[in-house]
């Protein structure tokens, strides 16, 4: 554009000379004011002979100053976009106008290291990063899936619900920025409430949290070896990560309710890389599988054919890895986290059918224990019941509680140091009370028999009309 504007300005004074400046001049003093201020600083440094603008005469003019006027407006056009200004004319009828201040171009904003930029702010025009796009599996008859893909009836529908994968979209960028971070400082020796507490800063900074609106979906899971899941510490909990540790870390982002349920195994002991590459095997092969109109016992009985394909050597001893099988993927819903249909990993489940426009997280777990878990040690995560009525209440403290659990978590899950965190004290009567009527759900960590291990892998997928969409996949898994 600074071509073509200089190409215009210079080109009518080389054809029609003085009659076409006086005509500029008459049009807009102002600027020829400040050009003849400039030419006068410019003329007494260099006292060039025989030229007069005021007289003008075009036929006298030669050649040499046809070149010196081209050079002073080259320079005037430096000028002008170094002071921040640019030219208010825009043909014959804006003459007269005065120059604006150049606005300078907003680059879109690169996220810091530690993160801190909000994703919404790293992709202004809402236009968030697609998670893995997979075409659906053959039916059982053989035949493809592919005309979902290019079905106009299809794509209209898929265009119908692009908020709410929008939605996804962002809580799963989130997810993945966050998790980034976290695998570029977790080491042996941190405690793991200043794990939890930092991932969950940089993940509430990220999402930008908002009430209800968009936030945490869930306490992050952080459990080690034999605990298999549901286990973040409560305050005061001393226990520090180990260079031996098998730790699942199972965290949730979620805007508007639409939840990003995504886990990973972190280790640093080579010995158990077999064993996460079992369970990473098994989590993308049930993702594989997964897809509109396919049986959820068909998805649990290829997970546990690829799973119990695996063997382990720990310390000198070999071990099938093996699905645990009271653990299953499930659906998920607006701010419902477990929305009814449960994805097992073992043969034998439930023949109900996956179907268009619902999201499911797809995890695994593999064990080198029993393969069954079962409640152990202290409670930290509790969740709202979602189908609760209302229930008569006579504490005040549980009253009280059951107003501030409305008010930040709704139905989404949340543990106890979310409730410190809030200003609340004294409040396990209280929300044991709650327990006890049905209204808020205990999930206790569940553990296999000490000394396995375990480890866990997990994807939420989205199943579009005319893709399946693997929203929470990174570079990493």
């Amino acid at each position: 554009m600074a071509e073509l504007q200089l190409q215009h300005e210079v080109e009518p004074q080389l054809l029609n000379g003085d009659d076409l400046n006086d005509e500029r001049e008459d049009a807009d003093t102002s600027e020829s004011l400040k050009k003849k201020r400039r030419k006068k600083k410019r003329n007494k440094a260099s006292a060039p002979a025989g030229t007069n603008e005021a007289e003008g005469d075009g036929e006298a003019r030669g050649v040499g100053d046809v070149t010196k006027q081209l050079e002073q407006q080259t320079l005037e056009d430096k000028e002008r976009e170094e002071d921040g200004e640019e030219d208010g004319e825009e043909g014959e009828n804006s003459a007269g106008k005065k120059k604006k201040k150049k606005k300078k171009k907003k680059g879109l904003k690169g996220q810091t290291d530690p993160p801190s930029v909000p994703i919404c702010e790293l992709y202004p025009n809402g236009d968030f990063p697609k998670g893995e796009e997979c075409e659906y599996p053959p039916s059982k008859d053989g035949r493809s899936a592919a005309w979902r893909t290019t079905s106009e009836e299809k794509r209209a529908l898929d265009m119908a619900n692009e908020e709410m994968w929008s939605d996804f979209r962002q809580a799963a960028e989130a997810h993945r920025q966050v998790r980034s971070y976290v695998r570029s400082w977790i080491k042996p020796g941190m405690t793991m409430i200043d794990i939890c507490e930092k991932l969950e800063d940089c993940s509430r900074r990220l999402i930008k949290e908002n009430g209800l609106k968009a936030g945490l979906a869930f306490p992050t899971g952080c459990s080690i070896n034999h605990c298999a899941a549901h286990y973040t510490p409560n305050a005061g909990d001393p226990t520090v990560l180990r260079y031996d540790d098998v730790c699942k870390i199972d965290f949730g982002t979620h805007i508007n309710g639409r939840i990003i349920d995504c886990a990973f195994t972190v280790t640093f002991n080579p010995k158990y890389d077999r064993l996460l590459e079992a369970v990473r095997d098994a989590t993308n092969t049930g993702i594989r599988f997964a897809g509109i109109d396919v049986r959820l016992c068909d998805v649990g009985e290829t997970i546990q054919e690829v799973m119990e394909s695996y063997e382990v050597e720990i310390d000198g001893k070999t071990y099938q890895v093996k699905p645990v099988r009271n653990l299953n993927g499930h659906s998920i819903g607006q701010y419902r986290i477990h929305s009814g249909k449960t994805v097992p990993i073992v043969k034998g489940g439930e023949a109900t059918r996956m179907e268009e426009g619902e999201a499911y997280a797809i995890e695994t777990f593999g064990s080198t224990g029993r393969g069954a878990v079962h409640d152990d040690m202290e409670c930290s995560h509790y969740m709202k019941n979602f189908n609760v009525g209302h229930v008569p209440i006579r504490l005040p403290r549980a009253k009280h509680l059951l107003n501030v659990i409305n008010e930040n978590f709704g139905t989404l899950a949340f543990c106890r140091r979310w409730l410190d965190r809030l200003g609340e004290s004294k409040y396990l009567m209280a929300l044991k009370n709650l327990c006890d009527l049905g209204i808020i759900d205990p999930y206790p960590p569940l553990c296999d028999i000490k000394g396995s291990y375990t480890a866990q892998y997990e994807h939420t997928i989205l199943l579009r009309p005319t893709y399946k969409e693997v929203v929470s996949r990174g570079d990493d898994y």
